[in-house]
């Protein structure tokens, strides 16, 4: 199995480790940029500016390397750090991107069959014609730290069905607001989706909800508030609409309350009580947790996703099947 563009952030000569371990000699390769054609690219050396323990699946700095050393980084080693009291913060400039052959490659999304849920998208894509999908949520929806609107998880999933769907004439529009909660997506619903004729509408919610007391949404609140955009969205358009759950934010970010899973089974929850189609981000993302550390995922060190995290976004959707 072949990865491209695995995100690492490298202290030090601490080791990072990969998805996977069981590498493939001579398949690594490090680079500065997740898009390899950029002409400002940098192709790091391996002995000279990084080590591979290719059973491990791991890579670490030297102690001379070019790549930047995250321990610089002005979040690095914060415990319960509030954002606002630091300037500087994000992870662009530490990244690196990894391409790599492993042995024990294995699909980080599970496939599920969900025709049913989106009966009228795939009738109306087989059909031909314009065909307009929404994606309404945060600041993650917005394609918060995605370094080109392509690389963005629903451009992304966009691109994937007019592939599949050639005779589709198929549009992509951003409904997203930063900073929303399901509650503030009430309020934009008519603005940004209902009132725009969509025919797939993509929703995802989660990440400022589940912020500690004060900040997020209660669970059961959150779950009726998707329950009812859904409602409303069917009632009104006539559109399918596809949940997507959200990751946990960095551990240590003071405003998390450490309850994503909880929000991740209420937004399934919401899919199942309204019969509409749901991708299990959340579950990806542990995959890939169980591994990696939280930063190297993260544009903003925060609770946005980089390039990589976009594509694992993308890889939930592609694994709903219709």
């Amino acid at each position: 199995m072949k990865v491209v563009g695995d995100s690492l952030v490298l202290a030090r000569t601490d080791p990072g480790a990969l998805c996977f371990e069981d590498l493939v000699r001579g398949s690594v390769q490090v680079r500065s940029t997740y898009d390899a054609s950029r002409e400002d690219t940098i192709r790091y050396e391996e002995g000279r500016d990084y080590t591979v323990d290719y059973e491990r699946g791991t890579i670490a700095r030297t102690p001379n390397s070019r790549i930047p050393d995250f321990s610089r980084n002005v979040l690095y080693g914060q415990k319960e750090f509030d954002h606002s009291q630091f300037t500087g913060i994000g992870n662009h400039a530490y990244f690196v991107w990894v391409d790599y052959e492993t042995r024990r490659g294995r699909p980080l999304a599970e496939e599920s069959r969900q025709g049913d849920r989106l009966r009228r998208t795939r009738e109306r894509l087989n059909a031909g014609g314009a065909f307009k999908i929404i994606a309404f949520g945060d600041s993650i929806t917005t394609g918060g730290e995605a370094s080109t609107e392509a690389l963005q998880f629903f451009h992304r999933y966009g691109a994937l069905l007019r592939q599949r769907f050639p005779k589709a004439q198929i549009t992509v529009e951003n409904g997203a607001t930063g900073g929303d909660t399901t509650v503030n997506g009430l309020a934009r619903l008519e603005e940004k989706v209902l009132s725009r004729q969509p025919d797939l509408v993509l929703v995802g919610f989660g990440m400022n909800d589940h912020n500690i007391e004060g900040f997020g949404v209660p669970l059961a609140q959150f779950e009726g508030n998707l329950v009812t955009m859904v409602t409303t969205i069917r009632e009104r358009t006539g559109a399918d609409v596809l949940l997507f759950s959200a990751f946990p934010p960095h551990p240590d970010w003071k405003f998390g309350s450490h309850r994503m899973e909880q929000y991740a089974a209420a937004t399934q929850r919401a899919a199942e009580r309204t019969r509409c189609a749901y991708a299990d981000v959340y579950s990806v993302w542990a995959r890939v947790l169980a591994r990696k550390d939280a930063s190297s995922l993260l544009g903003n060190n925060i609770n946005h996703p980089n390039d990589f995290g976009h594509w694992l976004y993308y890889e939930a959707l592609k694994a709903v099947r219709f």
